[in-house]
Parts: structure tokens; sequence; C-alpha cells
């Protein structure tokens, strides 16, 4: 039977890539983005996809969604917990406001759609893969809110794994470094690109399709024994130390 994996923030970046990825190794692929027109084009030509509308921070727009990826293709064997929002700024310009627009997405969208997909993980044995952030693992400045959220996701899939491991089910994490995207290259100046690469010990930014790899491999058979743990596909960016003064107030 061909497997199915549900990808939230499936509309752009790595979600995107991870669906394509996906849908070369024969899955099918449940899309989900609340951001309609993205979505649409996204998924248009691309053929055993399912495309859903859902804001994941919204529960009963998770159990929906759920709900009619079950009944479009019958199970859930891999559910990527993608969907998240990018907000950075300074702790003392982050109010609650901001604080809680970052938490509902990063955070409780992943407890969410994780709770609300639970039983058809344990019938298929799946396997849930949730994206933090090299920022959840060391600190930096500007990401009071995020780096907290990505964290938390972290802790959160280690208390998903020790849980669910009993029913089959496998939790792993990656935590991307910088990569490559049109929305990262459109807001970082040259400074930091060179901080970057300069920090980096590959001498670049990844690539979405990298980050993808890693996340298939984690959904797939091949990973079949590892449970609870948290890949930073950052090019060894966790090991260089903490901070760059290019990203500095």
């Amino acid at each position: 039977m061909i497997k199915t994996a549900l990808v939230t923030g499936a509309a752009r970046g790595i979600g995107l890539a991870t669906t394509k990825l996906f849908l070369e190794e024969g899955w099918q692929v449940v899309m989900v983005d609340r951001d309609k027109p993205a979505l649409d084009e996204a998924s248009s030509g691309l053929e055993s996809v399912h495309a859903l509308v859902a804001d994941v921070s919204i529960p009963k727009q998770v159990e929906t969604m759920v709900a009619n990826a079950l009944a479009c293709f019958g199970q859930i064997n891999a559910l990527v917990n993608n969907a998240g929002v990018a907000d950075f700024g300074p702790i003392a310009e982050t109010d609650f406001a901001r604080w809680r627009t970052v938490m509902e997405t990063n955070l409780d969208g992943v407890f969410l759609c994780t709770q609300a997909a639970i039983e058809a993980l344990k019938t298929s044995k799946g396997a849930i893969v949730n994206i933090a952030s090299i920022s959840g693992l060391r600190a930096s400045t500007l990401r009071v809110a995020y780096g907290t959220s990505k964290a938390a996701v972290i802790q959160l899939t280690l208390q998903q794994a020790v849980e669910l491991g009993e029913f089959g089910v496998r939790a792993n994490v990656v935590a991307p470094g910088p990569v490559r995207t049109k929305l990262a290259m459109a807001v970082h100046s040259q400074d930091i690109i060179d901080a970057y690469h300069d920090a980096i010990p590959l001498n670049r930014y990844g690539s979405e399709r990298e980050i993808a790899e890693a996340i298939v491999f984690l959904c797939s058979d091949r990973a079949s024994y590892i449970t609870g743990q948290c890949i930073a596909a950052d090019g060894g960016f966790e090991a260089t130390g903490i901070g760059l003064p290019a990203l500095r107030p």
C-alpha cells in the first residue's frame, strides 16, 4: 500500500521541498497550509497530493484537517509538523501578543496536529518529524520568542518519543541551520551572509532539499530504530559557539 505523509506549511520552502521528495520516493502527500493562493499554486500539477487549507493553531481546523486527510487517503504514515512563523525582534519589543503569535503556530500547532493524528499514527505505526531550528539549540539575539518556541518543540518531541514508542510510533526533530530560502535571501544583508559563511564549518547556507532529505529519511523505514533524536541539519553551525556580531541589534 502506498504510504501517506501529512506535511504542514507545505506551500513553500522546506515544506514544499519535503512534499516533492516524498513524491519522488513513491509516497502520497496531504499538503496543508493556511495560505490558500500559495497552496493552490504549489500543489498545481503535482500528482498524488491532496491540498488542504488549515491553520494549525486552531484546534477545530486541525481536527477537520486530519479527518479530511484520512477520508482522502485512508491512513497517515508520517506527520511532518513544519508550519511555523519567524518573528525576530529585541526582548524589550516583544510584547505578549507578539509572543503568542509565535507560540500559537510554532509550538501549539505541533502539539495540536500530533494530538489529532495520534490514533492514525498508532494504527500505521507511523513517524512524526517536527521541524525546530538551530535557534532552539543555541541562543542568539532577536529570537526570544522564536528560539524559545523551537527549543520547546525539541522537548515536546522527546515527550512524544517516550510516550508513543510502545505503540510503534517514532518521533524525531530536525533543526535546520541557515537555509537559502527566498525569504532569507531577501532579508539577510551581505554582512549577515558573510558572517554565517564564516561561522558555519561547511561555509555555506543549506538548501531546502538538504533539509527535506533529513526529514524524509526520518519518516522512512530506513530510520526504523531512530526515535527521540534531534538532527541539526546545519552545516556544523551548532558546534561553533553562540551568537554572531552581525546579528546583534
